[in-house]
């Protein structure tokens, strides 16, 4: 091993050992609440308040970055029918694993900051009531993975987090195609994706 070569990985050594000893880590609980809505090929079904619950982890990274992984407990609902006469309320629970990458600049009091969030998922229940003029009934459908995109900006002041985005779901997670009894006419119910607003709150120890 030549000189120059020695220097230029103890120089990338020391830096990798600044970097790491620099960066400042810490756990932390989520809870939030989301706004979905949830589309059968050209028909929106109508917005359902859901929620979200979990662990999560923070690392700050070089250049105002962040990394921020977790792993939450989801309820998605939406709603497809007249309130009046007839019409299917579906109700969809998951496990998600979104990876927050953030950036913003540290103001010393607080961190502004924009924020993209993949995430992947396995559903743990699909459930759909159908309700005719008062009388219930209610199916249960088949899990799936999922899998989407968030994007929006959030807040850290102190041991707070606040984060608000809009999801978009590429999955078919709570897809209506296995329900039998219920009836969905001439749509094609294994198109149906959601997506929506969510707002979360973070608490890190």
């Amino acid at each position: 091993m030549t000189m120059k070569r020695f220097f230029i990985i103890a120089a990338i050594a020391m830096m990798a050992f600044s970097v790491a000893s620099s960066a400042q880590s810490r756990f932390g609980v989520t809870a939030g609440m989301n706004f979905n809505s949830a589309k059968i090929q050209d028909v929106k079904m109508d917005a359902q308040a859901g929620w979200n619950v979990g662990l999560t982890y923070n690392l700050d990274l070089p250049l105002g970055f962040s990394l921020q992984p977790s792993l939450v407990y989801t309820q998605k609902g939406a709603f497809i029918g007249d309130k009046d006469l007839a019409g299917i309320t579906q109700k969809v629970g998951a496990i998600n694993l979104p990876v927050s990458v953030q950036w913003g600049p540290d103001l010393l009091v607080a961190r502004p900051f924009i924020d993209v969030t993949p995430y992947v998922g396995y559903s743990l229940f699909n459930k759909a009531e159908a309700e005719v003029l008062g009388v219930a009934e209610e199916k249960s459908g088949k899990n799936a993975f999922d899998y989407g995109l968030g994007v929006g900006a959030g807040l850290n002041v102190w041991k707070l987090q606040v984060i608000v985005r809009y999801n978009w779901n590429f999955g078919v997670l709570g897809s209506l195609k296995d329900f039998t009894g219920v009836d969905l006419g001439d749509l094609n119910a294994e198109n149906e994706t959601f997506g929506g607003i969510s707002v979360n709150v973070a608490f890190f120890f």
